[in-house]
């Protein structure tokens, strides 16, 4: 392998986002650690993405443009790009997300140096402000997941780490991926993988380092600003149940604790809120239930939320 040989691929989905693709391509051609692929995933858009996408693809050798004509589903894009890597390692980002300059070179360094199955580092999420989208700071729930530094760390000895569960954070190497696909036609399709990558690693690596500005879209089309839809609702509480279940199963129960502390303290209030003026009483009855469960749980007597936490959503 020559020095300039590509060592990760970075998987990059999107569907009708051509207003905020470029950014996102942008922030891969700027990458400090230039060995790295994409693989630019058009998931049957309607608008231009596609054609940014091939045209991205056209002007660099780096980017690979892949084109469903029919919506399959973020799961199922990232799957078939997983299916596409030959580089060791491998990574995610959202086509409307954004790399941070150094976010390459921290994240396979880190991974080079430890030989961990992977690496999460944080991520700050990005608001439009009328003109532009702003950078806010870390959130405190993913700066208990990645900072300090932790190499070579386990799930059983750094619990709150299960509270980072999204893909586009991590570097894996791409080995990890053999036996471990995401599932397809389900909104918040990351929880459950990120848990059992938690779950299944040898050792794997955090680092606080601001890695990916994670944009809420302003037209307000982000699947986690449409929970106020039922069928939304029922695939992120799915999900919820889905990651404390890995967990469970593997033992964690610490982990079980932190990731209960979070649910009561930032995903449960904003539901029953919602549940609350909501005109269908379904949508009650499901965040009702699953309340229940989690009550139900062993680690439940344990868990102590932060509501501090609820206040932070904000930022």
């Amino acid at each position: 392998m020559t020095a300039s040989a590509p060592i990760v691929t970075l998987i990059v989905p999107g569907r009708d986002i051509g207003a905020l693709a470029p950014a996102a391509i942008e922030s891969l051609r700027s990458q400090t650690e230039t060995r790295w692929n994409a693989i630019l995933i058009d998931d049957g858009s309607q608008d231009d993405t596609a054609e940014i996408f091939a045209a991205a693809a056209a002007g660099d050798p780096r980017f690979r443009a892949v084109r469903h004509e029919a919506s399959r589903g973020l799961g199922a894009a990232r799957n078939v790009g997983i299916d596409l890597v030959d580089t060791p390692l491998i990574g995610f980002l959202d086509g409307d997300d954004e790399l941070t300059p150094s976010a390459l070179e921290r994240l396979i360094g880190t991974l080079t140096e430890t030989g961990s199955d992977f690496v999460a580092g944080a991520y700050v999420r990005s608001r439009f402000d009328g003109e532009r989208y702003v950078a806010g700071r870390v959130q405190p729930w993913v700066s208990a997941a990645t900072s300090p530094v932790r190499l070579r760390t386990t799930i059983m000895d750094h619990p709150r780490a299960s509270g980072n569960i999204v893909a586009w954070s991590k570097v894996s190497r791409t080995e990890f991926w053999t036996d471990l696909r995401f599932p397809e036609g389900v909104a918040y399709e990351d929880q459950v993988v990120a848990q059992l990558m938690y779950t299944r690693a040898r050792s794997f690596d955090v680092i606080p380092d601001t890695v990916v500005r994670w944009r809420l879209r302003a037209d307000g089309t982000s699947i986690t600003q449409g929970r106020a839809r039922l069928p939304v609702l029922r695939d992120y509480l799915s999900a919820l149940r889905g990651g404390i279940r890995v967990l469970h199963e593997a033992g964690a129960r610490a982990a079980v604790t932190a990731r209960l502390e979070l649910i009561l303290a930032m995903d449960l209030p904003p539901l029953i809120e919602i549940a609350r003026t909501h005109s269908d009483p379904e949508y009650s009855a499901e965040v009702d239930a699953f309340l229940a469960e989690i009550e139900a749980l062993p680690e439940y007597s344990a868990a102590r939320p932060d509501p501090a936490l609820t206040a932070a959503l904000a930022w």
